[in-house]
């Protein structure tokens, strides 16, 4: 079969097109008709993400695709339409094998582009808004890198959760546009917007924080956090490290909580909460509650241009890759 595989950590460059022998084992074997690109690929394919596995591997951590046969005992059968996770390797290919526990029937109005982007950046921000964020009905919630794949999510989930507020904040105009469109009630470029966020707030700061990008926009973030604010630390693309002032957060009982979705995948009780997750989020996409945002298509041949975009931080949505 055809795979994206990982030769050298040199970054999207270092992604090729490659025939390998079709995977084996145990579990679901899907014959998969589109791969979701995310951030953490492009940090993958440089050797700077938590997970590391051994060169040479295979990228992908979620897909779409045709269920070409699966064990007896379990809830999917040959010939079903499914969208499921890989655990970070094994997706971008014609063929993927996965556990039966980790794969999702996708309903039929629903495609398998917009499929394999409705898992890893939606499932993320879901958890985290619920789970590590505490999201209230009527809350405001400002949104880092608003135009990325984690912000756009963030802004279509944070009104279905029950936000009255989405404030994006973004580096420029263009973006401004893309983040408007995803749902944000109030846009602000990321240039001096501690100052636009108190005047939108009237001093009073937001609720919530979903911030991906963590250094300087994070030490700017807790001076517009209101009382009993709480930032979502989802990642740290600034590249930076902050401390923050215990003092400032015990004062106005603030909090800054990270997320690491994979623990939440493992472990008694652990699973099944995320799972039913997935659940009521695929059925909301299906009802035409949420959408699917989709920034580009590529062909496995183009993987590396596919990479390339994410890694630019220019995409405003899932970037997929069709088999």
């Amino acid at each position: 079969m055809r795979a994206v595989r990982v030769t050298r950590l040199d970054g999207p460059d270092a992604v090729e097109l490659a025939d390998i022998d079709e995977p084996t084992g145990d579990g679901v074997v899907v014959d998969v008709h589109a791969a979701g690109v995310a951030f953490p690929d492009a940090l993958l394919t440089r050797g700077l993400y938590q997970y590391r596995p051994e060169l040479p591997f295979v990228l992908g951590a979620e897909i779409a695709g045709v269920v070409r046969s699966a064990p007896d005992d379990v809830h999917v059968r040959s010939g079903d339409r499914v969208v499921g996770l890989t655990m970070l390797s094994g997706g971008m290919a014609e063929v993927a094998v996965l556990s039966p526990d980790r794969v999702f029937k996708l309903p039929d109005n629903v495609s398998f582009e917009a499929g394999a982007g409705l898992l890893f950046n939606d499932l993320t921000v879901y958890f985290a808004l619920t789970v590590r964020g505490r999201l209230q009905r009527g809350e405001t919630v400002l949104v880092h890198g608003a135009a990325g794949g984690i912000g756009t999510s963030a802004l279509r989930l944070a009104p279905a959760l029950g936000a009255s507020r989405t404030i994006a904040v973004v580096s420029t105009q263009g973006k401004a546009d893309i983040a408007t469109a995803a749902g944000a009630t109030d846009v602000v470029l990321a240039e001096g917007f501690k100052d636009a966020v108190k005047e939108l707030t009237d001093g009073r700061g937001v609720d919530l924080v979903v911030d991906p990008v963590g250094g300087e926009a994070l030490r700017a973030s807790m001076a517009v956090l209101g009382y009993r604010g709480r930032v979502i630390l989802v990642g740290s693309i600034g590249g930076e490290d902050y401390e923050p002032s215990a003092g400032n957060l015990w004062e106005r009982n603030q909090s800054i909580t990270g997320i690491y979705l994979g623990p939440e995948l493992r472990g008694p009780g652990r699973g099944d909460r995320v799972y039913r997750m997935i659940e009521r989020h695929i059925e909301a996409v299906a009802r035409g509650d949420l959408e699917v945002a989709i920034d580009s298509s590529y062909p496995l041949a183009d993987a590396a241009a596919a990479h390339a975009r994410i890694e630019s931080r220019e995409s405003f949505g899932r970037v997929v890759l069709t088999p």
